[in-house]
């Protein structure tokens, strides 16, 4: 049999903001509208992140605005 591989549709890109994580050599980074603070500390080295644009595919967050929402849920 002989399968023909299919051209896939090439994937929307916006300009989007993110963090990035200061420290050199580290590769942290999230997208701004996913984070929890208004200037997060970096998930992998608990560095300073800084806000920059980056050019990333099309990814829809139900969430309006995260930053209002509490961190986790506290277990008694």
């Amino acid at each position: 049999m002989y399968f023909q591989k299919r051209s896939s549709e090439p994937v929307p890109k916006e300009n989007t903001m993110i963090w990035s994580c200061e420290q050199e050599g580290c590769k942290g980074w999230m997208r701004d509208n996913f984070s929890f603070a208004y200037a997060p500390t970096c998930h992998l080295c608990q560095s300073p992140m800084v806000s920059s644009m980056e050019m990333l595919p099309l990814l829809v967050n139900s969430n309006i605005n995260m930053k209002l929402l509490k961190e986790g849920v506290r277990i008694l």
